[in-house]
């Protein structure tokens, strides 16, 4: 990690083996520097790091970056997110250089639903239409009628005729949350995400009783029991764009809680709590988002690489769904 002066500690001279970084350089500046001289645009989640986040030219939750990597003129996408992420930004622009400042930022979504097996599902199943939530692999996309994200799975799943079957992938608790608002039955595949699956209906509950005063928000993506509890439910920008317009100014957050630096950025006297793990950990945070640093930032921008690359078939056909979720989102 970076020092609070933005320049490198003796720490980050080497990272995997690669060509180090002179102490003497101002992270912050080289990043800017790098993104002009490559014409470069950085997008960057809500669950990044603040230093990364308020470096970024951009930042939104996965359809906002979608949509943002559609329509960018930039020569070259740097993605300070996950991996499927930054697949969707090279196919949504084939001829673009796209890079991840860590290629092992995954998804436990994404790891939990092999094509392969996903294909083996959906062949038991023909009679139904896939649609998959974004967080999954280009592959999957690939094999998938329709794409989604957390703030528009509800408005997807509504313009489908009612007489026509559903199967819903990767993740089981956003597929029960939509069949809940959408009324409609769905074949779901059971992959979860393992932060959002950590919180702690107990230790929540509890959190409200000392500060009665707060409003519990949630992501979609996390159990039944804690969404039962919640005063609002909403994707990433969701839960954002309620807490500046709500009158309330407490909130326990139940999400990945880097999404709390633009909470405060945008809503400055109000208080934000971290709703609670089960365990005494960390693992509230993503393991996957928290890989990309400044460094490892500015190393994929000075170095070009790691650069995203994909099938040119497998483009093609993920490109469509994509394109249908835009259409009707």
């Amino acid at each position: 990690m970076s020092n609070p002066t933005g320049t490198l500690s003796e720490t980050s001279l080497n990272i995997k083996g690669i060509r180090p970084i002179d102490l003497s350089l101002d992270l912050e500046a080289g990043i800017r520097k790098l993104k002009k001289e490559m014409n470069a645009v950085i997008l960057a989640h809500y669950y990044q790091e603040s230093e990364i986040q308020d470096l970024s030219d951009f930042i939104g939750d996965s359809l906002q970056l979608s949509q943002q990597a559609a329509r960018t003129d930039a020569d070259v996408i740097v993605f300070a997110g996950v991996h499927f992420m930054a697949e969707t930004a090279k196919i949504l622009n084939p001829h673009k250089l796209v890079l991840l400042p860590d290629l092992d930022a995954g998804c436990s979504l994404a790891e939990g639903c092999p094509a392969p097996l996903l294909q083996k599902f959906k062949d038991q199943n023909p009679d139904h239409l896939l649609i998959s939530y974004i967080n999954c692999s280009a592959d999957v996309k690939a094999m998938s009628d329709i794409i989604c994200t957390s703030s528009n799975a509800v408005k997807i799943v509504d313009q489908i005729p009612k007489e026509q079957k559903i199967m819903f992938a990767p993740d089981r608790n956003l597929g029960r949350y939509v069949m809940k608002k959408s009324g409609r039955e769905m074949l779901l595949w059971q992959g979860a995400c393992i932060v959002h699956e950590t919180f702690s209906e107990k230790k929540i509950t509890q959190l409200k009783f000392q500060n009665p005063g707060a409003l519990i928000i949630a992501h979609p993506e996390c159990e039944e029991a804690v969404l039962n509890n919640a005063d609002y439910i909403g994707s990433t920008s969701g839960l954002l764009n309620f807490v500046s317009e709500s009158e309330s100014n407490e909130f326990i957050v139940a999400t990945e809680p880097g999404i709390i630096h633009q909470m405060l950025i945008k809503n400055p006297g109000k208080k934000f709590i971290p709703a609670p793990p089960e365990n005494s950990c960390n693992c509230n945070e993503c393991p996957y988002m928290k890989l990309n640093t400044l460094e490892k930032l500015y190393l994929c921008m000075r170095d070009k690489t790691p650069e995203i690359t994909l099938d040119a078939d497998i483009m093609k056909r993920a490109l469509k769904p994509l394109e249908r979720m835009l259409e009707m989102s």
